[in-house]
């Protein structure tokens, strides 16, 4: 949906598994910590919350009793909010990714498109800060995505490139996946998937079952300081947008934020100066089409 007044669907991805505190002391480790940084970004706008869970000291975690934590947490402080589970990771058996959606059944997850060099490049170091090869062949997508739909939880297809929405064909066509509305995730700026560009934006827009303007709905999000481009670009287009303290930790201006929703706020005051404005958690349910809470 565009045009004025449009709402746009506002996420918060709080604490990633990379970033620590000696890089930004706003991200959060404790459960109490995350609650406060989700209602922080609630208040400015955010209506979807992508978690990424850590022990108490930071150290990042796929156990059932951290997500648990972190979640009743969060919950009990903003009341409804849409929260998104991460399953990305390299080295974890897809079981133990599989334990935490079992046991606590989020509103969304998180489920990667296709397997790829994952790096992060440091033009002063002349090397790389971290490279990986992050899985996700069809086998393991098909696996992840089976279970999701028996456990009613929605997939949020994250593609790093556009070869990974074109990955959406067969799993339509298999009948695996309800073709409206879909959520997709662009994932933009990580060494081994696409540019971070305005063009790319709309060249990955357009690959979208049905278009970009088609009933599926859209996200970008950007990785490291070209982040506000591109939500800038998502915005004009018509897409939803995602900031937050695992994606990027700088202001447009260059100050280090100085908690999420300092980021989240920013990502608002983008929308309305196109003459959009972020939607109600009850409002992105519905065009998400993520069930209510009391449903789900």
């Amino acid at each position: 949906m565009s045009g004025f007044d449009a709402p746009v669907v506002i996420s918060c991805s709080i604490s990633g598994a990379i970033a620590n505190r000696d890089q930004c002391p706003a991200i959060p480790y404790t459960p109490e910590e995350y609650a406060a940084e989700a209602r922080r970004a609630v208040d400015e706008g955010a209506s979807q919350i992508h978690i990424h869970a850590r022990t108490p000291d930071g150290t990042p975690s796929y156990e059932v009793e951290d997500f648990r934590a972190i979640t009743e947490a969060i919950l009990a402080e903003v009341g409804d909010v849409i929260v998104n589970y991460s399953t990305g990771a390299i080295g974890i058996p897809i079981e133990k990714r599989l334990e935490y959606l079992r046991a606590l059944r989020p509103d969304v997850a998180a489920l990667n498109m296709s397997s790829m060099n994952y790096a992060k490049y440091s033009s002063r170091r002349k090397d790389f800060v971290f490279k990986a090869v992050f899985e996700n062949s069809f086998d393991t997508i098909i696996e992840f995505l089976t279970e999701m739909k028996e456990l009613g939880i929605k997939p949020e297809h994250e593609c790093f490139d556009a070869g990974h929405v074109a990955n959406l064909d067969p799993l339509i066509d298999m009948g695996l996946l309800e073709r409206t509305p879909l959520q997709i995730s662009l994932v933009m700026g990580v060494n081994g998937g696409i540019r971070p560009t305005a063009r790319n934006v709309a060249f990955m827009s357009e690959q979208i079952p049905g278009g970009a303007e088609g009933p599926n709905q859209w996200q970008v999000i950007g990785i490291s300081r070209d982040q506000w481009k591109l939500l800038g670009s998502s915005l004009v287009l018509g897409g939803n947008v995602r900031a937050g303290l695992e994606d990027n930790l700088y202001l447009p201006n260059g100050e280090m934020a100085k908690s999420n929703g300092e980021l989240i706020a920013k990502a608002r005051q983008m929308a309305e100066d196109i003459g959009r404005r972020a939607a109600t958690v009850a409002e992105a349910r519905e065009l998400l089409g993520v069930a209510k809470r009391a449903e789900a």
